[in-house]
Formats: C-alpha cells, structure tokens, sequence
C-alpha cells in the first residue's frame, strides 16, 4: 500500500502542477468566460457546438480540475486510512481536499456571478494551499522509510517564530500578484525595478493599477530580502543539518527566479510562458516555506514535551526530598 501511496502522491502534486499553471493560463488569455455563464458545462451544453481558443483552455483546466479533484480525494482517504497515525497526516489529507473544493466552488461561482478582482485573486492562493498540502503529504509518505531523515532536526523558536512570519507574509505577496492579473495590471508600469525609472517617486501621477502593480513590486522585494537574510542564518546555524543547509539553499534560489522573472515579464511584454513560469516557481517556493512550518512544528512539540519532562522531573524530585 505504501508503494501505491507514493505513485498516488506524485501523481497528484504533479497534477496540481498543471491546475495551478492551467489557472494562470486560463487568466492571463483572458479565457475566465471561454464556456459562456455555464458551470460545469460549456454554454449549457455536454458537446460544444462552437470551438473557440477560449473555450478550448477553460475546458481543459475544468477537465484537468475534476480530474484532480477525484485524485486528490482517492489519496486523502488512502492516506487518512492507512498512514493516519503520522501525526500530520490527518490535518494535511483534510486541507488539501477541503481547499480543492473550495477552488472548484470559487471558480464556479466567478463563471456564474462574475467576481470582483479582488474575490478572483483569492483564486489562485486557494489553489495554492491545497497544492502545498499534498506536497507535503507527499513527503510524508516517503519519509515512511526514512529516505531522508528529519527526526534529528531541531529548529530553535526565534527560527521558527520567523518562518511562520514569512510563510503567512508570502501568501499576502502571492495574493497581490494574482490581485495584478485579474485588475489587468501586469503592463501598467513599463519599467523595472520602478514604475518610471526616470522619475522613480513620481506617486502623485500613480493610477489603482500602477499602486497594486508597485505594491506588490515593494512586498515581493522585501519577501526577497527576507528570504536572504534567513538563509544567512540558516548557514550560520544549521551548517551541519543537511535538510536546513539544502532545503533553504533550494528556497533562496526559488524567491531569485521569481524575481528574475518577475522583471522578465514587464521586459518581454508579459510573455506568456515567463508568465506561467512565474506562477509556477512562487507555488514551489510557498511548497518549500510550508515543509518547514511543518518541521517546526515537530521542533516545537519536541521542546514542549522536554519541557514537561523536566518539569516532572523537579517535582519528583521534590517529592522525593519532602
């Protein structure tokens, strides 16, 4: 069963790979409406009629979602049954569905009553956290048999307190971009780093649309600068823990494409794979931020149940003297 769980698993992250980039694609061609006020079917219809390019990519990401959707159901389930004592499972198996059905009740909702930008950028980040949740349950199902180990890792509280910080600072930021598709936003500043690099502080002349774009332009920098400085003190000291060491090195050069392609998107005119290549790298860097919310949380507990050790420790101690 063990080995069934793993395939179930890559399967399933892989497959949310391409809901996720189907998602972006679906937004950036403008295809939200390619199935007319219709859901799940295409204006009203089992067969389409009429083929559009429109069509064509909304009903393969709708496809390629209820496809995903059994899936990821089939594997909570498994999961839940068979590998439920791991302590994390349970709560991920429950998340990555719940949040998957949500994403499918959000995208309905935005084809029948058409939402706002601000409700469709929601969208994505939903997407995103069911995505993370079997990522992560992916790797707790290959942890089974120890092909890397964790047990001896443990990140001190400061550590963990920041990850926690960043990893809920980096969803706002995730938010914010998707809050520039939808608002139309992406070409609203035609330079890079600034909106006008000749004149960098003009805020005055700012269009809604060149604040969210350079809103989200300062969060992105500062999520980037943040990454920086925790991998520096994640060298400093976990030099010696092969997980930390690689896991974050890994992260650091996730948040440095995304930046890349952040500004190759304004210098190649949102080009539509740099596009999809930068909804694709920030869900992989989100993915890599989650794991290590997980092993704090490991770290944490540990150093509780150290604690009441101790603390049972002296009161014996005492009792014993009395």
């Amino acid at each position: 069963m063990i080995r069934t769980l793993k395939w179930l698993s890559v399967v399933a992250t892989l497959g949310m790979v391409f809901v996720l980039i189907g998602g972006a694609l679906v937004t950036k061609t403008g295809s939200g409406m390619g199935c007319g006020p219709s859901w799940p079917l295409c204006h009203g219809e089992f067969v389409p009629s009429e083929i559009t390019p429109e069509l064509v990519i909304e009903l393969s990401h709708r496809l390629i979602s209820g496809i995903m959707g059994i899936v990821v159901l089939l594997l909570s389930y498994l999961s839940w049954r068979y590998i439920g004592h791991i302590r994390e499972v349970k709560f991920l198996a429950f998340l990555s569905s719940f949040f998957l059905i949500l994403q499918a009740l959000i995208g309905a909702a935005a084809v029948i009553w058409n939402q706002s930008d601000f409700v469709l950028a929601t969208h994505f980040g939903i997407s995103l956290i069911s995505f993370t949740a079997i990522f992560l349950l992916m790797l707790l199902i290959f942890e089974i048999d120890k092909k890397f180990d964790t047990t001896s890792l443990y990140i001190r509280k400061r550590h963990r307190i920041e990850i926690y910080a960043i990893t809920i600072y980096s969803l706002i930021v995730v938010y914010t971009g998707a809050l520039v598709r939808h608002a139309h936003a992406s070409m609203v500043c035609g330079n890079w780093p600034f909106c006008t690099n000749k004149s960098p502080f003009s805020f005055s002349s700012f269009s809604f649309e060149q604040w969210i774009q350079m809103g989200h332009r300062l969060l992105a920098g500062i999520l980037f600068i943040w990454t920086v400085v925790l991998f520096v003190k994640v060298v400093k000291n976990y030099h010696n823990n092969r997980v930390m060491l690689w896991g974050w090195a890994t992260t650091l050069l996730l948040i440095m494409l995304q930046v890349f392609f952040g500004a190759m998107i304004i210098f190649t005119i949102v080009n539509l794979g740099i596009s999809l290549l930068h909804a694709f790298v920030i869900s992989c860097y989100f993915a890599m931020l989650s794991y290590f919310v997980l092993l704090s949380t490991r770290s944490a507990k540990a150093e509780n149940g150290n604690q009441k050790s101790d603390d049972g420790d002296q009161n014996s101690e005492a009792g014993s003297q009395k």
